[in-house]
């Protein structure tokens, strides 16, 4: 069983926003099935699938945001995001 979604900051949100429209390439560790793994790519989506946020990177990768450990250096906790 899959474990349950749990919505990011809208904060962290934009910095994925942002590194999407300006289409740079961007570091992303995230964990998948307790592994962390690290990736560069490009943001070219998001979609929400069952209630629960992904990004879409340029090589047609999907990441569940809460997977995200790091992305561009920037932890979900490195500021006050609301």
């Amino acid at each position: 069983m899959e474990d349950k979604y749990i919505p990011i900051s809208c904060a962290y949100y934009d910095e994925f926003e942002a590194a999407a429209v300006k289409r740079i390439e961007c570091t992303i560790v995230y964990k998948d099935k307790n592994e962390e793994k690290t990736i560069n790519a490009k943001v070219i989506d998001f979609k929400t699938i069952n209630k629960e946020e992904f990004m879409i990177l340029d090589n047609g990768l999907k990441i569940r945001l809460d997977k995200i450990v790091l992305f561009n250096d920037l932890s979900p906790s490195d500021k006050d995001y609301c």
